[in-house]
């Protein structure tokens, strides 16, 4: 996904892109499987789907499962550049916390957290104020601090200003703030209270939750930017082998594939094509599990995401999401979390987690990072404008990624 939102953006700035994939499909690593047939060839299943299951081409089952945040990142980078106009979205029914194996709703607003049952009358009021003070919170306006200072206060300390227990710090830091470790507590509080304003504005757009999801899976997603790149004059190449990255005297200078080398000054690619550049910095499991009915105490929600606050389990790490109607992932970093209830059927499959090492300017090779646990794409943002600045020089800017409306190629799409 990261090389197909590079390739689109540096398309529309005016770049030469040639974009090549070993793979026959769109997304790699990120990509979502069809027909379900070929789901069961890529995990050695044995036999065929059964009948039950319906038809394999109505299944588009994802890798690496993550959400849109409504006012993330990567929702701004698909209006900026239109990309919309390819893909179909829907709204994500609901978000759940997992505490003392049971499922709740997890409140967001005051009028949620006033009718939610995990927190008692007292804890409603002072989660309240606390969401109050969040919504209100501006780092450059002193009046709305109440004496905390973001860059110094940590948010236990914020958390005991609040007088708030153990049970909402949990599902604040990880169903709200989406943190996968309580390591953020003993840290400066500003990026957790810029998390949950996140959250709360993405909720905003849309009241279910503050997600969103292609309505065909997340492989419509790098096919979109693929696209916007070939209006730009890119060209995409699947089923494209890659026999050698050229090297000379320090620097990249092409890509060869069956006998031809392209030649280029700049490459951005995965860390597995230049798996002997990068370290490897931990390891994700994940779990794809195929259910029969909707989940319990979730409305019967078609869709909806269940966090696994750390403490529930007790593991260092892990959260969960259901990412479709008959889809439940689990992740942890490192761990396989324990089966809570009669939630989740494991079925195995594990992918190495690896940072790519920020390439020497001479070289000009650009490594984007695989893909972490986290249940929505801001850390994939992140490494897209890191990945920008190292390549163009400058600050990622999203103005940078409109269409421009003069080009042959933006005239061409739009009529």
């Amino acid at each position: 996904l990261q090389e197909c939102i590079l390739s689109g953006i540096m398309s529309v700035n005016g770049k030469k892109v040639l974009h090549m994939d070993r793979n026959s499909y769109y997304g790699g690593e990120s990509a979502s499987i069809t027909p379900l047939e070929d789901l069961y060839k890529r995990f050695n299943l044995p036999g065929t789907p059964p009948e039950s299951m319906g038809r394999g081409r109505d299944w588009n089952v994802d890798l690496i499962p993550k959400f849109l945040m409504a006012n993330g990142q990567l929702v701004k980078m698909l209006l900026y550049t239109e990309v919309t106009r390819y893909l179909d979205f829907k709204v994500i029914e609901g978000s759940f916390v997992y505490k003392g194996g049971k499922i709740y709703k997890v409140p967001s607003t005051e009028a949620e957290a006033l009718a939610s049952s995990l927190m008692g009358l007292f804890e409603k009021r002072r989660f309240r104020k606390f969401l109050v003070y969040v919504a209100n919170f501006d780092e450059n306006d002193s009046r709305t601090l109440e004496g905390v200072d973001p860059k110094k206060t940590t948010m236990r300390d914020v958390y005991k200003k609040f007088d708030l227990g153990q049970d909402v710090i949990d599902f604040t830091g990880h169903a709200l703030a989406l943190y996968r470790t309580d390591d953020y507590l003993d840290q400066p509080c500003q990026e957790t209270i810029n998390r949950i304003k996140l959250y709360s504005e993405s909720l905003a757009r849309y009241g279910k939750s503050p997600y969103l999801y292609p309505l065909y899976g997340l492989g419509e997603l790098p096919q979109g930017f693929a696209r916007l790149s070939a209006i730009y004059g890119g060209t995409y190449m699947l089923n494209k082998p890659i026999e050698e990255i050229v090297i000379e005297n320090g620097k990249v200078v092409g890509v060869k594939s069956e006998g031809e080398v392209a030649r280029c000054k700049q490459l951005i690619c995965d860390p597995s094509y230049v798996s002997d550049r990068v370290t490897k910095v931990g390891q994700v499991i994940r779990v794809i599990c195929i259910l029969s009915h909707p989940i319990k105490n979730t409305n019967d929600a078609n869709s909806c995401q269940i966090i696994i606050p750390q403490n529930q389990v007790n593991r260092k790490s892990g959260t969960g999401c259901c990412p479709g109607a008959l889809g439940v992932v689990t992740r942890g970093n490192g761990h396989l979390l324990p089966a809570p209830g009669d939630l989740w059927g494991l079925l195995g499959g594990d992918r190495d987690s690896s940072a790519g090492a920020p390439a020497l300017p001479p070289l000009q090779i650009f490594i984007s990072r695989t893909y972490d646990a986290t249940t929505h794409f801001e850390t994939t943002c992140d490494d897209i404008k890191d990945i920008y600045k190292r390549m163009m020089g400058s600050e990622f800017d999203f103005e940078e990624m409109k269409r421009k409306k003069n080009d042959i190629y933006g005239e061409e799409e739009q009529q």
